[in-house]
This record gives structure tokens, sequence and C-alpha cells, in this order.
């Protein structure tokens, strides 16, 4: 294992009752089609895949409490459920992951194409591309609540800000649910 993971493995807090990690783009797999050994897109950590199963199988082999990834740069929402092993229908769930669109930048991929890759992905709650916005999330002792939030107009400075979707994630269960 190189060294940064090995590092990155050893600094998750077992006391802790939450483990946050914010890193730049999507964790979870994201298949375009249903075929899983399709191509995959390489800058997320499908590009990375044997890293993101290390990762992920160290917080289960560890029993991490509360593990949420909070990433973005991908110009579109995304809530997923975190497994050390994607192609395993029986890996457990170990982490949640909110990854946030941007303010202004126009999407990479059509909404047709992510609503299209949600069937494909059981994995993944929540894909959108055609809004812009960022995710805000409450924390407490027991949960933490992230509201997607989107922008009306992202060309208007004074554009007003809705809330596209809520979920919930419990602190001693890993998993994103709709609230």
């Amino acid at each position: 294992m190189p060294r940064r993971e090995r590092w990155l493995g050893q600094s998750w807090d077992l006391k802790r009752r939450w483990n946050l990690l914010a890193q730049q783009t999507l964790m979870a797999r994201l298949s375009w089609t249903d075929t899983h050994d399709a191509t995959y897109w390489t800058d997320g950590w499908d590009g990375y895949a044997p890293a993101r199963n290390r990762l992920l199988g160290v917080v289960a082999e560890r029993k991490v409490p509360g593990v949420v990834v909070l990433g973005g740069d991908v110009h579109a929402n995304y809530v997923a459920d975190l497994k050390p092993d994607y192609d395993d229908p029986r890996a457990p769930i170990v982490a949640t992951e909110f990854c946030g669109t941007s303010i202004t930048s126009r999407p990479t991929v059509t909404e047709r194409a992510v609503a299209e890759a949600l069937r494909h992905n059981p994995h993944l709650h929540f894909g959108r591309t055609d809004q812009r916005g960022y995710v805000a999330c409450q924390l407490d002792a027991d949960t933490l609540q992230a509201q997607l939030m989107v922008v009306d107009k992202p060309e208007d400075p004074d554009s007003a800000v809705g809330v596209t979707a809520r979920f919930v994630v419990d602190a001693k269960r890993p998993g994103a649910r709709r609230a």
C-alpha cells in the first residue's frame, strides 16, 4: 500500500462518531451502462478503482464510524453509498458520499445521460446535472443532514436559492436516506 494511503488508513478516528473526508471529485463508481466492464470516467475515483477499494476496505476492516466523503467539481450533484467492492453484490455499505455541483459552470454530460446512469448504479441515490448549486451539511452527535441547494438563475448574482433534495446519514449506520 502506498505511503499516503497508509497514512489516511491510520488516520481514521475510531473514537469519534464522525470521520469526514473532503476531496475534489466523485469517489463512488459511476457506470454509464449496465455492463460494469464498460469504460469508466477516469477523472473520478473510477480511474483509481484499486486505490478506492483499498481505502474503503480499510474503513470496513477497522469498522470506522460515521465516514462521510464530501466531493465536488463534477458539474453535477450526486449522493451515494460507498462500498469496498462494487463488483461484489454482498459488499457492505461502509460510507456515504455527497458530491456537489458547481455554482456557475455548465454540465459536462446531459441530464438524460445521468438519469440513465442512475438505473445502472443502485448505490447512487441521486444524480442531477441540470442544476447549479452546492451541498449544505448540518452535523450533530447522531445525524448528518445534507441539503442539496440549487440556484434558480446561475447567471444572476441575486438569484434565489432553494433545496432540491434532503438526505440524512445516521452516525451508527452508513448510507444516505432521503429526508
